[in-house]
């Protein structure tokens, strides 16, 4: 009724133009944008009724920071069309809602996160999040990117096509590859930049900004790789996000900004932090920065919070469950001492200016997206219900929606090409006959210091062993695109299993996403890694040669299109078997070692898959020097 209504307004004031002197039909088809904002304003008009009118709302104003007592939203479809106070909305409503007693602020989003930590496909990451107020994402594609290729907007724009409330906006990612030293799944350069961007308006940039040195370096490797691809963000007026990690001095921190890194993620330093911000780096902060970072900039006095955010980047769906989205996020910056109104603008409007999408979402305004968070108290935020796209998505922490189902293409479940079933062989680590004892290079994780660490082990049976009784485990990384079953293999101290027979594998290894194994037997790290390669992908822990535990994230070998409550439940029960294991150091599962592979700064020395020239994969990411693993 209300589509018909519109066109017969329409078309009444259309034949009266036409019959004006020196009417020219315009021949130029409308938009599906700009027909959604015709109707939007036909219903603020009046003129055509609104399906919702949510009334008797507290609502956050964030264009003027205030809370606004007694006021009315009109939803029309997906979009608002008409806020103000309570009673002046000179319209009809399908449907009405007494909103009495409750707040009303913009749904969340976030400005730097990987859904592909979830372990969820976006559909059910929609499941996940928006009943805690998330209802939109910059995702910082780059994991996926890795896998996919030049599929890689495509897929994440499949489950908001398919019905999905949660709105993605891809940041393309960067690091594809990540450094020059690696292979995957994909290439992306100046034309492939180009044309992400020319694909889609919900694209909104490139994501982080992660090789350093092939950015400062005029004869670094990859350097018109990654400034080809920023130069085609700018040209077509995307964000190119940065990624800081250790960038912390005032020379660094300016030529981060002179070079076109809008943002960053990593900040960890309180100091470094105010100084980034006072050169127009854009922070997004995540909780464990922000405990330090907020009470020293409140501290410091400053007054203007608008080029700042709350983020979560990396969070997996079981502990999602546990602590929240975004609502933790803006939580945690309240508990720093962040007034609450300008908590709320760090989770949404802030974000939403940023990224150029604020006439879309971050706010509760006409012609946004009809996304929002009724809270029963904001300073806590307890959230109540949420709207999202127009929709009451979510109720006291209730997912109310069908989860739309999605048939991804081959290109996204069939990723693993290791070429073969491995062996125990293939991770043994032959000795010179003539030798008792090898000099060995060692990593741990998140060693950053340009000096690589040195050790010896024992020649036991002619080969070098893993040595838990000395914090030292064997640690292998195996190409999972080219099927020739390549593999490195080293040492790593301070990490891995102390229980006989026992081996930890995933496929997610941040950035490239090649499967890695970690253990103390060689046939323990065969049947980890095969069972991730058999999944498709995912997570799988060996104890006393038996498989005791996996997850399985079969699209991509990063995610799973499965509900909530099964994914979480296998990563339960992934942290639950490792709790009955004795592992070096700290005890239980070392998650962390999907990130402990990352080839970008701060990080030196890494492990990578074999490639030309380097048989070891030792390779210092910042100079390309190489190294073998023993000698």
């Amino acid at each position: 009724m209300r589509i018909l209504l519109v066109t017969l307004c329409l078309l009444s004031s259309q034949i009266f133009a036409q019959s004006l002197p020196g009417f020219r039909e315009e021949t130029t088809a409308f938009s599906a944008e700009s027909e959604t904002r015709r109707q939007l304003l036909q219903v603020s008009l009046g003129r055509v009724p609104a399906d919702l009118l949510i009334r008797n709302v507290t609502l956050l104003n964030v264009f003027t920071g205030n809370w606004e007592n007694a006021q009315d939203i009109a939803i029309a479809g997906d979009r608002i069309a008409w806020v103000g106070n309570s009673g002046n909305f000179t319209g009809k409503a399908l449907a009405t809602r007494d909103a009495s007693g409750l707040w009303a602020v913009p749904g969340f989003g976030e400005s730097h996160k990987h859904i592909e930590s979830s372990y969820l496909t976006p559909e059910y990451e929609a499941e996940l999040v928006v009943p805690f107020g998330s209802t939109w994402t910059v995702e910082g594609s780059h994991e996926i990117s890795n896998v996919v290729g030049k599929n890689n907007v495509d897929f994440w724009l499949y489950a908001e096509d398919a019905g999905s409330p949660l709105k993605i906006f891809p940041a393309v990612g960067s690091a594809t590859p990540p450094t020059v030293y690696e292979s995957g799944g994909g290439y992306y350069g100046h034309d492939e930049m180009a044309a992400f961007m020319d694909r889609d308006l919900r694209v909104v940039g490139l994501g982080e900004v992660m090789d350093w040195t092939a950015v400062s370096e005029l004869e670094a490797p990859g350097h018109k790789r990654i400034w080809g691809m920023m130069q085609a963000t700018r040209q077509n007026r995307g964000v190119v996000e940065g990624h800081g990690a250790g960038l912390v001095t005032s020379a660094e921190i300016n030529a981060f900004a002179a070079a076109g890194l809008s943002s960053d993620h990593e900040v960890r330093l309180p100091d470094e932090g105010l100084e980034k911000l006072r050169r127009g780096v854009f922070l997004e902060v995540k909780v464990r920065a922000m405990r330090d970072l907020f009470p020293f900039l409140i501290k410091e006095g400053i007054s203007d919070w608008s080029n700042i955010s709350v983020t979560t980047d990396d969070r997996d769906v079981h502990t999602t469950t546990q602590l929240g989205s975004m609502d933790y996020n803006i939580r945690s910056a309240i508990k720093a001492g962040v007034p609450t109104k300008i908590a709320y603008q760090l989770g949404s409007y802030n974000t939403a200016r940023h990224f150029h999408i604020d006439h879309l979402v971050g706010s509760i305004a006409p012609g946004r997206f009809a996304d929002i968070v009724l809270l029963t108290d904001p300073d806590t935020v307890a959230v109540e219900s949420v709207y999202a796209s127009g929709q009451l998505a979510a109720q006291n922490g209730k997912y109310l929606l069908d989860v739309p189902e999605i048939e991804y293409p081959s290109w996204a479940t069939n990723t693993m090409n290791v070429g073969r079933k491995l062996t125990a062989k293939d991770f043994a680590m032959p000795a010179p006959s003539n030798r008792d004892e090898m000099d060995i290079a060692v990593l741990e994780p998140f060693y950053f210091k340009p000096e690589l660490p040195k050790d010896t082990l024992a020649v036991t049976d002619g080969e070098l062993h893993a040595d838990p009784s000395r914090g030292i485990s064997k640690v292998a990384m195996i190409d999972r695109y080219h099927g020739d079953a390549a593999l490195s293999t080293m040492f790593w101290r301070n990490v891995g299993p102390v229980s006989p027979r026992s081996a930890l594998a995933s496929s997610q290894s941040h950035d490239l996403h090649n499967i890695w194994a970690l253990g103390n037997d060689d046939a323990a790290m065969a049947l980890a890694a095969n069972t991730v390669a058999e999944m498709q992908g995912g997570w799988a822990l060996v104890h006393d040669g038996v498989v005791v535990a996996k997850v399985r994230l079969e699209v991509a070998g990063l995610v799973s299109q499965r509900s909530v409550t099964e994914v979480g439940a296998e990563v339960e029960a992934l942290f639950n078997a490792a709790d009955q294991m004795e592992w070096i150091g700290n005890p239980g599962l070392p998650e962390r070692m999907r990130f402990a592979f990352l080839t970008a700064s701060p990080w030196k020395w890494q492990l990578v898959a074999p490639y030309a020239d380097n048989p070891g994969g030792l390779v210092n990411i910042t100079t390309g020097e190489t190294h073998p693993v023993a000698w």
